[in-house]
């Protein structure tokens, strides 16, 4: 692909990530200025597959459209799909830095689940999910800041993963609950007395309380792994790992007495988070 083309690339998906994923995207300012473009593609490639169920107006058709992007990954796609700007950044990161194919086709695979309604059943298959999604990029994110070496920081990666990823869905339950997805499993959900239906009309109630209370400790549980797991985190690589730092404000926003989880959106001023972030701490 002519280096005008590749260029226009990367710059189309720094611009997605500016727009739809901002605490990425900000977080990428604090790594090496030569990386964030491979940062941006690798995001903006996760954002793409996130969407799927948005763009599509039946689950048949989100699954064909992830069919496209795993042959688009595995060479098997008809046409020149180098000519959507995310496939071409997305292709020459995974070529530069020797990224493995299989991890991201895993992540099309796990996001298989967003396109129906079907409840989470248990923590350890929604630890699996946030694994197979958002864990990949913190290890992928890892492997281009070490110029294609294998950090070996899998462990930390799978905890930094489901730390973010389930804060994500904390933030995302309104939206979730409206359009009758559940994140939340439902072996929590049963230990609160909470049923489907009291999330999607929007009931709640002290049991739901209780069982996002519940996630918020599985959150809490996860970023206390990273932190011992942080010495295993070469420091070429932590850059990956800064966005972390925005876990714990989002939560404590969640436990004020005014949150509400059907209508209290969940976020911090852009100075705020680009402070927290130039903090760096988690």
């Amino acid at each position: 692909m002519a280096s005008d083309d590749l260029i226009f690339a990367y710059s189309h998906c720094e611009a997605l990530v500016r727009e739809a994923d901002p605490d990425r995207f900000w977080a990428s300012q604090f790594a090496p200025a030569d990386k964030r473009p491979h940062l941006h593609a690798l995001h903006a490639f996760s954002y793409e597959i996130a969407r799927v169920r948005d763009s599509v107006r039946e689950a048949m058709l989100g699954e064909i459209r992830l069919q496209w992007w795993r042959d688009a990954l595995q060479g098997e796609a008809r046409g020149d799909v180098r000519a959507n700007p995310i496939v071409a950044a997305l292709d020459d990161t995974i070529v530069k830095f020797k990224l493995p194919r299989a991890a991201l086709v895993d992540l099309i695979d796990a996001r298989i689940f967003d396109l129906y309604d079907d409840l989470m059943p248990t923590l350890n298959d929604l630890e699996g999910y946030c694994g197979e999604t958002a864990s990949s990029l913190f290890r992928l994110a890892s492997i281009v800041l070490m110029n294609g070496v294998d950090p070996r920081n899998a462990d930390a990666a799978g905890h930094a993963g489901v730390a973010y990823a389930v804060t994500g869905l904390l933030r995302a339950f309104p939206w979730h609950a409206r359009h009758g997805q559940i994140y939340i499993p439902a072996d929590i959900l049963e230990r609160h007395g909470v049923v489907r239906e009291d999330i999607v009309t929007g009931r709640g109630g002290p049991g739901l309380r209780g069982a996002l209370a519940d996630l918020r400790a599985v959150v809490r549980r996860h970023l206390d792994q990273v932190r011992t797991l942080r010495p295993t985190i070469p420091s070429e690589a932590q850059p990956a790992f800064r966005v972390l730092a925005l876990v714990e404000p989002y939560l404590k926003a969640m436990e004020r007495p005014d949150y509400d989880p059907f209508h209290t959106e969940v976020d911090l001023p852009r100075w705020r988070k680009i402070w927290v972030l130039w903090r760096g701490g988690f």
